[in-house]
């Protein structure tokens, strides 16, 4: 096999004030090189408002279209979300074709999905986000589907056009696909509810996509989940068992990563997945500290946990990849410094999330009859044996239990510690 040599791109955008242009240009390109594409180019423009029928100013596209046909580009990206017709008008004026932010990174969830339900949430929001701007999209959708001038074909009536059929069945599509994904959530669901009914504690590592929440994992858990320096390495939840210094079980769990003005369809289409976050016990929000945008990372984090309705989960908050950046400083003091590649900060980080933990743990030394070693399943099944001696009135045990099974073990108590 040959590697394909990456499509050129050129990029453009519209500096209004709303954001910071120059910082979204580079996670657009960076989107793109994550889709296959190369950048070439850069066209930006300062207006108050977008242009209505072409977002931008005819001088401005007239230079963009002579970049593309000078550097060989097959391809136009707006860092924006276009209409239909925007988008129609701008492939006749720059002459190649036109993806806007959102659509790329659409293509990038279609190109990385692996399980069924991270196609189906990408199919679902791409045709969300392609329903309205049909209308828009080029002469082809007015085609009429049946019908005739004269004769019988009069008698029959002109038919539906292209446009009408296409949105019918797009809508049964959405219906469709909609159904399944409640089903596969339902069934997320049940996960969720053993945990809890078994007392295993969720810890959900969220945060800006590219920050490093793979590389964390594999290194708490010695997991061996794929991870990439690229955007959207991880589209789909992975969930691995980490065994905290206590000897406390959990499960930790690596979510899709964000991005700024994570487009609205895909958050609706990806909620069952990003709920993870919300069913979590502690959630830990990783940042890179070797960017100095850490803190709008951290931003764009709290907004999307805000709108899934986190805000009364512990968070915890943790600087990544600190062996790049030695002397930089966290935003919030109490955060802690990692490093998933050296090693560093990670035996501070368990201690943390220890603590924060210790209510669903209780330290037990109990002494159980031999005649009733039955009982003493409960510290080997739900919890964690740390020392076991046999005597000769029975087996003494050490070791750590689920607070709301502890009561179980009270007859056998010769002794307790709290974590």
């Amino acid at each position: 096999m040959t590697e394909h040599e990456p499509i050129k791109v050129v990029l453009f955008a519209l500096d209004t004030g709303a954001y910071d242009v120059e910082r979204s240009l580079c996670e657009l390109a960076a989107l793109a090189e994550a889709n296959g594409m190369q950048s070439v180019a850069e066209v930006v423009q300062k207006r108050a408002v977008p242009e209505a029928a072409t977002y931008m100013g005819e001088g401005r596209l007239a230079e963009g279209r002579l970049l593309c046909h000078n550097l060989e580009a097959e391809c136009a990206v707006f860092d924006a979300e276009l209409s239909g017709s925007q988008i129609r008008n701008l492939e006749q004026l720059l002459e190649v074709e036109v993806l806007d932010r959102t659509m790329l990174i659409l293509e990038i969830f279609k190109n990385r999905a692996v399980t069924n339900e991270g196609k189906v949430q990408t199919e679902l929001a791409s045709l969300r986000y392609r329903l309205p701007r049909l209308a828009g999209l080029g002469q082809s959708l007015s085609r009429q589907g049946g019908g005739g001038g004269g004769g019988a074909g009069a008698r029959r009536g002109a038919g539906e056009s292209k446009l009408e059929y296409d949105r019918r069945h797009i809508r049964r599509r959405i219906e469709m696909l909609s159904g399944k994904l409640e089903e596969m959530s339902r069934r997320r669901d049940q996960t969720r509810r053993s945990r809890r009914k078994n007392g295993v504690p969720v810890i959900a590592l969220v945060g800006y996509t590219n920050v490093g929440k793979s590389s964390l994992l594999n290194r708490l858990c010695g997991a061996e989940v794929p991870a990439a320096d690229m955007l959207f390495a991880t589209l789909d939840p992975t969930a691995r068992r980490l065994t905290l210094p206590s000897g406390l079980e959990a499960v930790a769990v690596d979510t899709v990563g964000f991005v700024s003005r994570l487009p609205h369809h895909l958050v609706e289409a990806f909620k069952s997945t990003l709920e993870e976050a919300a069913y979590a016990d502690v959630i830990v929000k990783v940042c890179d500290a070797s960017d100095p945008q850490a803190a709008d990372q951290l931003s764009v984090t709290d907004e999307v946990l805000e709108s899934l309705g986190c805000a009364d989960i512990p968070q915890l908050t943790v600087y990544n990849k600190c062996d790049a950046a030695p002397a930089a400083v966290p935003f919030d003091t109490s955060a802690v410094c990692t490093s998933a590649r050296t090693g560093a900060g990670l035996d501070r980080l368990l201690a943390r999330l220890d603590a924060m933990l210790a209510a669903r743990v209780r330290r037990m030394r109990v002494l159980v009859p031999y005649d009733r070693l039955g009982d003493a399943a409960l510290l080997r099944e739900s919890g964690t044996v740390l020392r076991e001696e046999y005597r000769a009135d029975g087996v003494l045990l050490e070791g750590t239990v689920p607070a709301s099974e502890a009561h179980r073990l009270a007859p056998y108590l010769c002794g307790e510690e709290e974590p």
